[in-house]
């Protein structure tokens, strides 16, 4: 089976890659030349996701899923959230994101956040929506150079390090995208 991933980011795409079986066939966007920018214009994570897999399900004609993931910290009122990619104003720029939320919770206590991620996945004309959670806290200070985005800042409910000090494996057993992602096979698994 050949889904599309509605992604260019190539570390999501190894870290889905590596938990889906290996029946199913995972295409990038750039596979089947869509290098058109995806506009994630909703206000939520789910509205995100929506927004890429018709996109592509649309246009291209391919069973696709797509993924949007935020940051939610409790005492920033659940920023970056849905903002979490730009959240220092750049796409995609870590360092800055990361920099600009230590310092927005320089003079916090409650460092308590979650990684959240909706999943849109759109086969045979049906829709639908998966989620993932993994709580966790915002460290003061970045520790280990694995993963990407947040990860160096964010230690999982439960573990004595970050996201970024874990392997692929045992990141995705907790992570958000594994959770969603996992869910996903699950249901594929039914089919």
């Amino acid at each position: 089976m050949k889904l599309v991933f509605a992604t260019n980011n190539h570390h999501k795409l190894k870290e889905v890659q590596k938990m889906l079986p290996s029946s199913i066939q995972l295409l990038s966007l750039k596979d089947i030349c869509c290098f058109e920018e995806i506009e994630e214009t909703a206000m939520t994570l789910e509205g995100n996701a929506t927004l890429k897999a018709n996109y592509i399900t649309e246009k291209y004609g391919y069973d696709c899923f797509a993924d949007d993931t935020g940051l939610e910290v409790t005492s920033l009122n659940g920023e970056p959230g849905v903002l979490s990619a730009r959240y220092a104003g750049e796409y995609g720029n870590s360092e800055k994101n990361m920099e600009k939320l230590l310092n927005k919770l320089a003079e916090k206590t409650n460092r308590n956040a979650q990684f959240r991620t909706a999943v849109a996945f759109n086969i045979k004309n049906e829709k639908y929506l998966f989620e993932g959670i993994c709580k966790g806290q915002i460290l003061k200070k970045k520790s280990g150079d694995g993963g990407f985005g947040y990860d160096p800042i964010f230690r999982p409910e439960g573990y004595s390090k970050s996201f970024a000090d874990m392997s692929f494996e045992e990141k995705n057993k907790i992570s958000h995208r594994g959770i969603a992602i996992q869910k996903l096979v699950q249901f594929l698994n039914s089919l």
